[in-house]
């Protein structure tokens, strides 16, 4: 038990290698296309709605469609069922979304210049764990969407969750729900820190093995 420790504290202070250092260096440029492109695409389609109705999400805004118009026309067709209207104001996560990841782009450089094995099992760690949690936040935004309904709304629907992933029939509408550019780069920005640290592993475990080896 007493090697075992001592070898993974020696693997996890070993520095990292120019292959994990440039896949860190990439997943640093996949977080660029987070911050200006949609993370999430809402389309609807009914019989009076043939081209669909379009929401994009980005990480700090929400933008409609033609122009914006499809916004406020989602927004008249909530107004019926009870459902709050889409506001910037009620998405608190466009207050922190932005600054996380620009936090993480600074560390995966920090971790390129000087970090260990240690470093960036952490920061993977972190990043996995923000990824997560931004993906329960916004599936519990359409929860909380689909059920916080106006009791004196003038169409009553029993209360429903928009799909997160997928399509689904929502009374006389199909609504889809996909993600867009900035979360395909984010989840290409997480493949890159597993390889990275698969191969800065790999490598440290491999050194640490030859070293035993050696005289003495």
């Amino acid at each position: 038990m007493r090697s075992f420790i001592e070898k993974s504290d020696r693997i996890l202070k070993s520095p990292l290698g120019l292959g994990p250092r440039g896949l860190l260096l990439l997943a640093t440029l996949l977080l660029a296309p987070a911050l200006v492109s949609p993370l999430w695409r809402l389309t609807m389609f009914a019989p009076q709605y043939q081209e669909g109705l379009r929401l994009d999400i980005y990480s700090y805004k929400l933008e409609g469609g033609n122009h914006g118009q499809d916004t406020k026309e989602i927004n008249l067709l909530n107004h019926y069922i009870g459902m709050k209207d889409l506001v910037a104001e009620d998405f608190t996560e466009f207050l922190w979304l932005p600054f996380a990841i620009g936090a993480f782009g600074l560390l995966f450089l920090r971790a390129v210049m000087l970090g260990t094995v240690g470093y960036l099992v952490d920061v993977t760690v972190m990043f996995v764990y923000f990824s997560g949690f931004s993906l329960w936040s916004f599936a519990h935004k359409l929860w909380s969407y689909g059920h916080n309904l106006a009791p004196t709304a003038a169409v009553k629907v029993p209360p429903f969750m928009p799909p997160v992933f997928g399509g689904k029939q929502l009374a006389n509408f199909e609504v889809y729900s996909y993600p867009s550019l900035a979360s395909w780069a984010l989840g290409a920005a997480a493949l890159a820190l597993f390889l990275a640290l698969v191969l800065a592993w790999r490598t440290a475990r491999r050194a640490g093995t030859v070293a035993g080896q050696g005289p003495g």
